[in-house]
């Protein structure tokens, strides 16, 4: 079976540590934990890798957040896949801080590139892990809260999250999303 895992963030250095790219550093923890290495190509950096009987391609759109659907829809032609074998890892301001919550569908949440996904596929009925990274921000600072570094304790606390949703990935891919959903929501 093939699979597309998309991480969404932000491209640009300023971008690197924030918490709206928790997409891009999941995949690049999974890279670096699958001895791989992306390469820039059309609409992101992708990289290929096996796992047991899965075909991977990992994608970090190249476009801003807002337009990663453009990405998507390139990636799943491309690679000949249906939103079933599609995975978009994204962050959450409504689950606390690590929590993995895999879905096989569901609405935008406000979230913008998952807005632009749904608009570009015509379908909310796609695979999604929405890694929680709190919502501890004074009312209208949201936008300055996802945008923004996670703090020392957070950082320190990340690894083995990350971690947890790279193990939830290859859950995904090689027994489904009912099982992942089992055993990596709430965790």
């Amino acid at each position: 079976m093939k699979y597309l895992v998309v991480g969404l963030g932000n491209i640009g250095s300023e971008y690197h540590n924030t918490r709206h790219n928790i997409g891009f550093r999941i995949l690049d923890a999974f890279a670096e934990a699958s001895n791989i290495s992306f390469s820039t190509e059309r609409y992101g950096d992708v990289a290929h890798c096996r796992v047991k009987s899965a075909q991977l391609t990992l994608l970090k759109p190249s476009t801003y957040m807002n337009l990663s659907g453009n990405a998507v829809a390139f990636w799943l032609q491309h690679e000949k896949l249906t939103v079933e074998n599609l995975l978009i890892i994204v962050d959450d301001i409504a689950l606390p801080f690590g929590a993995i919550r895999i879905k096989p569908q569901g609405s935008d949440a406000g979230h913008n590139g998952l807005k632009n996904i749904a608009e570009m596929l015509r379908t909310t009925a796609y695979p999604r892990l929405r890694f929680g990274i709190g919502g501890d921000f004074p009312r209208g600072c949201q936008i300055d809260y996802v945008l923004g570094d996670f703090s020392p304790e957070e950082n320190e606390a990340l690894p083995p999250r990350i971690a947890l949703a790279v193990d939830a990935i290859k859950a995904f891919c090689l027994s489904g999303i009912q099982f992942a959903m089992n055993n990596y929501n709430n965790k």
